[in-house]
């Protein structure tokens, strides 16, 4: 079982769309440093990706410095991988572009696009004084 999912979509390379998806599981802290990473054979037939294409995630992620190969241990979410808000909010960047042109294609303006984000913030999130940091 991989330790975060991924939902295919068409017109973006599998790497891309499986690099993306790790990289939110690390950032949301669903992989810790230290933790194992699945290998390229587990990620090839849980994704039901080419062999090659699970090995470019992963070298993509030890080149970003997220993921670390230990010889006779495995792949780890590297210790130094230390999680800003900056790496959280760069996360949220091709969701969030996503919702602002839907927005724009109905023609909603800022204040009801806000209005819309605060309305589901409040119902997923029960304690109104929580902010985030």
């Amino acid at each position: 079982m991989l330790p975060f999912s991924v939902v295919f979509k068409p017109g973006v390379p599998a790497h891309t769309q499986v690099a993306y998806a790790a990289r939110k599981a690390i950032v949301a802290g669903q992989l810790k440093p230290g933790d194992r990473f699945p290998s390229v054979r587990v990620l090839s037939q849980e994704l039901k990706i080419n062999p090659n294409t699970a090995h470019k995630v992963v070298a993509r992620l030890v080149e970003e410095g997220l993921l670390e190969v230990r010889p006779g241990v495995g792949t780890l979410v590297t210790s130094s991988t230390q999680v800003t808000k900056a790496d959280r909010q760069k996360v949220l960047g091709d969701p969030l572009e996503q919702v602002v042109v839907a927005a724009r294609q109905m023609n909603l303006s800022l204040d009801e696009v806000q209005a819309a984000l605060t309305r589901h913030w409040s119902r997923l999130d029960p304690d109104p004084k929580s902010e985030g940091d």
